[in-house]
């Protein structure tokens, strides 16, 4: 199953990855031909009324992965952060979505409070990753979160299967990017930023549109209530303006 996941990150000719966060959109998305699916998990804690990157999520995206088992299609995990900082506890939750058949997980270093892990932490998390036959995604959130050094943490994560560094968007920077590390580079989809085929010229491997259909979906259903009532079309919501409708990280 990682095999065939790992084939589909050929850098120039990108894989796009959609995200879904509930069975419904992951069905959709399957119906349009998507070989891949990945899960976005501030989609799955708005779902839920729960926090975005705080670990408090772990049961609910346990059972979306098995769900989607069902569509026929292969399924990459956003696990956030392991929901631990215990490699033990990290390694026992990708045997268990490897044994359900997931083909990725994405794990990434930022913290809710922003803050990063320790690199140390998170190289021994991303080794607790590996060896159970899924693509581990490593995901830095130095240009996310404005803290730290990109290229110090990507080649730190060189014993994950791809690196992930979402909120790149000069395509210079992205092109030394993929120069600087021979694992496959993951890069977020941001409306106004670089296209696919832009963002294929510099040799990225992988497009993931992380919480966009989400945020898409919920204007979307916005915009028909305003064509009800004969109002102005919403726009999109930012990563913020869901979160900040979320509780609070305990």
């Amino acid at each position: 199953m990682s095999e065939n996941f790992r084939e589909l990150h050929r850098p120039g000719d990108p894989l796009l990855l959609p995200n879904a966060w509930d069975y419904g959109s992951a069905a959709l998305l399957a119906r349009q031909g998507f070989a891949a699916i990945g899960t976005t998990s501030l989609g799955v804690s708005a779902v839920h009324g729960k926090p975005d990157a705080g670990g408090a999520t772990k049961a609910e995206t346990v059972t979306l992965a098995r769900t989607l088992m069902s569509l026929g299609v292969l399924v990459s995990v956003d696990v956030e952060g392991g929901f631990s900082d215990d490699p033990e506890r990290v390694s026992e939750l990708v045997a268990m979505l490897a044994g359900l058949g997931v083909a990725g997980v994405n794990l990434e270093d930022g913290r809710a409070d922003g803050t990063l892990r320790p690199i140390e932490t998170h190289q021994a998390i991303i080794e607790a990753a590996t060896g159970h036959g899924v693509f581990v995604n490593a995901r830095t959130d130095t240009r996310w979160l404005g803290t730290g050094d990109t290229l110090e943490r990507v080649r730190a994560y060189g014993h994950a299967d791809g690196v992930f560094v979402p909120a790149m968007s000069d395509l210079g920077e992205i092109a030394r990017l993929v120069e600087s590390t021979p694992l496959p580079v993951n890069i977020l989809y941001q409306p106004g930023g670089p296209s696919l085929a832009e963002l294929a010229g510099v040799g990225v491997a992988r497009v993931s549109t992380g919480s966009l259909l989400y945020r898409a979906s919920l204007r979307g259903a916005l915009a028909e209530l305003r064509a009800v009532q004969g109002g102005p079309e919403p726009g999109l919501p930012s990563y913020a303006d869901i979160t900040a409708m979320l509780p609070e990280p305990q």
